[in-house]
């Protein structure tokens, strides 16, 4: 029998606890995680709760029960990593598009995480057992920058800045049609669609989303912007740029309107490309900055 011991800090406001843990564990149903929260098996600042509690930043979930399912298994893996910076505390990488960034039920090998195993000789484990290290996340198709914890106390700092803001996370991205503004920001809602599980939508009752974009070239029928998250929800710059009517471009999720516009390359064309953060140790502020991948300029250069 293989067993779920998790304990890790919400960085910010997440809504119900079931709600949010069916997203953490998406290989459970929603009836099994209510059950685990209705025998105690998980707690939220070492209390019971009611599977309807609205985690808030700063609460301590801990997940700690025996179950059938075959758990993962993470394998140290000899994969190229991109690093930008590394210390004895974090390490901060430049993650290829199309590379997953932790394991899954579906997905064992070949992520960042398995890279990471290797080449570090340890990582914190203060987060979820599945994700040693990983602090953020971007998606699969998603290139650019994250920021890895060596230690728990980094880890812990790491995140508090997430709670807190300060650490800044810009990306770029091409979009469908010409945006004009100079900036702006979509202030909306997000939740999972209720039909399409693997896809995200706005809606009035769906967790705070906030995102701020500036407007750096408008082409024939594209414009590149830079945008900033204030919030970290899943799939957040993708949504909120589809709801204004400008998803991102070869979005295969949220830009299936396009697809006679797609490009003979995979993935959506956005990349996490300027982290800044303040040391965990040091308190030093830090910056770090990663080109656009080839793929990227290309197509930019052919407009």
């Amino acid at each position: 029998m293989a067993s779920i011991h998790d304990k890790f800090c919400v960085d910010q406001d997440q809504g119900r606890l079931d709600r949010y843990l069916a997203e953490l564990y998406p290989q459970h149903s929603r009836s099994a995680i209510k059950t685990w929260i209705q025998k105690g098996e998980v707690r939220v600042n070492q209390e019971k709760v009611k599977a309807s509690y609205r985690l808030e930043a700063g609460d301590w979930v801990c997940v700690d029960l025996d179950q059938q399912e075959d758990s993962l298994h993470l394998e140290a893996e000899a994969i190229d990593l991109d690093i930008v910076y590394e210390d004895a505390s974090i390490l901060v990488v430049n993650k290829a598009q199309g590379q997953v960034v932790h394991p899954s039920p579906g997905h064992q090998s070949g992520t960042l995480v398995n890279a990471l195993l290797y080449h570090c000789d340890h990582l914190s484990d203060c987060g979820e057992s599945f994700r040693p290290g990983i602090v953020h996340r971007i998606d699969k198709d998603t290139s650019g920058l994250l920021v890895v914890a060596k230690t728990n106390q980094a880890h812990q700092a790491l995140s508090q800045q997430i709670q807190a803001k300060t650490l800044k996370r810009e990306y770029l991205a091409l979009v469908y049609g010409q945006i004009f503004e100079r900036t702006g920001t979509i202030d909306a809602g997000i939740r999972r669609h209720p039909v399409h599980r693997t896809r995200f939508e706005v809606a009035e009752e769906g967790r705070p989303a906030r995102t701020h974009f500036r407007s750096l070239k408008q082409y024939a029928k594209y414009s590149l912007l830079a945008l900033a998250l204030e919030t970290g929800r899943t799939h957040q710059i993708r949504v909120h740029l589809d709801f204004i009517g400008h998803p991102v471009v070869d979005d295969p999720l949220y830009a299936r309107d396009h697809k006679q516009d797609f490009f003979d390359q995979e993935g959506q064309l956005l990349h996490a490309h300027r982290l800044i953060l303040q040391h965990p140790v040091s308190g030093e502020e830090m910056s770090f900055e990663a080109e656009l991948p080839e793929h990227f300029k290309k197509i930019l250069a052919s407009l």
